[in-house]
């Protein structure tokens, strides 16, 4: 007798398979790698964003998906409608070691208008809205600073309205929207200053 049967209810049992069509969230806490950390950003589509932070030097991997809602496992059609309070965003694994977060905060506010709350340009909807989703007090404080001193030195015409709030749970979406414009190039990108910015 054979114990396959009884090894493949186990993992089922404890979650240990993905479900048929669910997506796996990528892990929102600091990992113990000193050379590797996490990040979570909202600016608007999230194809023009991750496909900026992408070729930015230290960044090792990106994946969009939706955060800072409340519906389990949502999906694009669901999420465009605006009504499971999550924003289309991009999950960042970086290395500290190359580049600091900070840089990163200020790549993002290079690369979207962050005082239209929950708009960029055609986009409307809470689900375009700017945001930081952070993961530890650190990544909070540095985000507030940042806005902070963009306020000071009137960096923006209008008042920053970006949340800055707890990472949750990362959705991946679903793998057609991943690494979106390297699919489909020609495709125009809708963030402010697109991925030419890197200085």
């Amino acid at each position: 007798m054979t114990i396959l049967p009884y090894i493949l209810s186990a993992v089922l049992l404890t979650g240990g398979v993905q479900a048929a069509g669910e997506r796996k969230a990528p892990m929102q806490q600091e990992t113990s790698d000193p050379n590797t950390a996490s990040a979570t950003f909202a600016a608007g589509c999230f194809w023009g964003v991750e496909h900026f932070f992408s070729d930015v030097p230290g960044v090792l991997s990106t994946a969009v998906g939706y955060t800072g809602g409340t519906t389990r496992n949502p999906t694009y059609q669901q999420v465009s409608r605006g009504n499971t309070g999550h924003a289309e965003a991009v999950h960042l694994q970086y290395d500290p070691n190359q580049i600091s977060y900070e840089t990163l905060v200020r790549l993002f506010f290079k690369m979207h208008d962050p005082t239209t709350r929950n708009r960029q340009g055609p986009d409307v909807g809470s689900q375009y809205r700017s945001a930081v989703f952070y993961n530890t007090d650190s990544q909070k404080q540095t985000a507030q600073a940042v806005i902070r001193q963009l306020t000071a030195e009137r960096a923006f015409a209008g008042g920053i309205v970006t949340q800055v709030a707890p990472a949750v749970t990362f959705w991946r979406a679903e793998e057609y929207h991943q690494q979106y414009f390297k699919k489909t190039p020609g495709r125009s990108c809708h963030i402010d200053f697109c991925p030419t910015m890197l200085e």
